[in-house]
């Protein structure tokens, strides 16, 4: 018999919760049996409920005044607040002034809400709609938005003033969510004409760090304290797990959870003579701290078993062919509309037969541009891909990233105990690509799927050579440059 079930989300504001209110949750999920829940990408908490005890889950979180929705209802408000104090160090942002501004937010947002500290790369800037980066100057912040269904994003051309986070959010949501294809000078005049705020202008633009992803699982020191951060390969976390993290907790007096846009658990400030009790519940539910740099930096949308079973396929390939991956994060995307963030990213095409087998399903691989995960542009890599080829084709785009990533070679020469830098210049790529479907031919990568070796040039390819994924001939192929691909990134959520 089919257990009918539905996913409801709730949210934590910025990723933090009591251990106390979570324990609450948790019971009530048992309660409807529940044994497994999950963390999204927007730092909330996913529960599936059995249909059949719906009601009694309702019932149940009223009298607890626990607010829950229908998964993709009301979007949480998002938050680089677990990265303060571990990964984060030397800004205005502290804890207490994240707090200050989620206090702001008397409403329930329909839109995404972003609050980010500058100095940090652990939460995404721009995968919300409206996006809070804090300036350099104290209690001023730049505003980014992000308008639904499209990859414009709009700076606003004031710095505001931290008390006013709220109410400018607010306004701004309602004009947008009613009228999203507003034009940016149109939708700043009419806030104006709303709003008074305390406000000065932008006179630097943002310049935000190099993407780099911290390690973020496992015990790790953290001045007199440990840390310690929980992945889970298959995303779930057992529940019965869960409810013994908040008992101890409590018992030891951790005041808060701290749920990440990675899907993943940390918990703060655990006193060196209460780490052996940590230990010990981890063994007892075999929860494994310690999986590779190269699983951990994907971002794969939430409840989707697809993009997990695409996910492990390529991590087993990074892992038999030693690929490094440090500096990048990948993201897959199966249905289309979804935002993603990603230097990588996996796109699922749609299918014409919908009655096609997933065997024979085709992936675009795409990258951002200048490897920036933050980026709207996605530029094309290759398209039609088989799932048995991802792992290759996505190898040879992470040797590109490296091999571009300087201008010049950092290896010195020794010489006659002389330093000598080794200048490099980096010649112009040219790829061909097809008329037709834009499908694109790279001779550093070939085309396994035809039994093309990498660095089979164009002009030796066979003439009976066809693109891979229309079928066009040779002829239809054009000569152009790498850098010439731009593809701004097509309907977001």
């Amino acid at each position: 018999m089919i257990r009918h079930t539905q996913t409801v989300s709730i949210n934590f504001t910025g990723g933090i919760v009591s251990p106390g209110q979570l324990l609450t949750i948790l019971d009530i999920a048992a309660a409807a049996r529940v044994t497994q829940v999950k963390f999204g990408l927007r730092q909330q908490l996913l529960i599936e409920v059995p249909g059949k005890y719906r009601d009694q889950f309702e019932e149940d979180c009223a009298r607890q005044q626990i607010v829950f929705h229908a998964y993709g209802i009301a979007p949480n408000i998002t938050s680089s607040y677990p990265a303060a104090g571990i990964f984060i160090s030397d800004s205005w942002l502290s804890e207490g002034i994240y707090k200050d501004v989620f206090a702001l937010f008397d409403y329930t947002p329909a839109l995404k809400v972003n609050i980010c500290d500058s100095k940090q790369t652990f939460t995404p800037f721009f995968s919300g709609h409206i996006n809070w980066i804090a300036a350099g100057a104290a209690h001023y912040w730049h505003l980014f938005i992000r308008f639904p269904k499209s990859s414009r994003l709009f700076a606003w051309p004031e710095l505001v003033y931290t008390n006013n986070i709220g109410q400018l959010s607010q306004c701004i949501e309602s004009i947008v969510y009613q009228r999203p294809s507003i034009s940016n000078d149109e939708l700043y005049t009419l806030v104006k004409s709303k709003l008074e705020y305390t406000c000065r202008p932008v006179t630097t633009e943002l310049e935000l760090p190099p993407f780099h992803l911290p390690y973020y699982e496992g015990f790790n020191r953290h001045e007199n304290h440990y840390w310690l951060g929980i992945y889970r390969r298959d995303e779930e976390f057992p529940l019965a797990f869960l409810q013994n993290v908040c008992r101890i907790c409590l018992e030891t007096r951790t005041g808060q959870l701290y749920a990440t846009s990675w899907k993943s658990l940390i918990i703060r400030n655990i006193a060196p003579e209460h780490r052996r009790l940590w230990d010990y519940i981890l063994g007892k539910y075999g929860i494994n701290v310690r999986h590779a740099a190269n699983e951990l930096n994907w971002h794969v949308e939430d409840n989707s078993e697809d993009a997990l079973i695409i996910k492990r396929h390529i991590i087993r390939h990074f892992d038999n062919a030693d690929v490094r991956t440090y500096g990048l994060c990948f993201s897959i995307r199966i249905n289309p509309g979804n935002n993603c963030f990603g230097s990588i990213v996996i796109n699922r095409q749609e299918s014409v037969n919908k009655s096609r087998l997933k065997g024979h399903q085709r992936f675009d691989i795409l990258y951002t541009q200048d490897f920036n995960p933050n980026s709207g542009t996605l530029l094309p890599y290759r398209t039609g891909v088989a799932k048995e080829h991802l792992g290759p084709y996505i190898t040879s785009l992470c040797r590109e990233f490296y091999e571009n990533s300087a201008v010049t070679d950092p290896l010195q020469n020794y010489v006659a105990g002389q330093q000598t830098v080794i200048s490099t210049t980096q010649p112009e790529k040219e790829v061909h690509q097809c008329s037709r479907c834009l499908t694109v031919y790279d001779e550093s990568i070939g085309d396994p799927s035809q039994g093309i070796v990498p660095g089979t040039s164009f002009h030796e390819l066979p003439e009976q050579y066809c693109c891979s994924l229309c079928e066009a001939p040779l002829s239809d192929f054009t000569p152009v440059t790498a850098t010439s691909l731009g593809w701004l990134a097509g309907t977001q959520d």
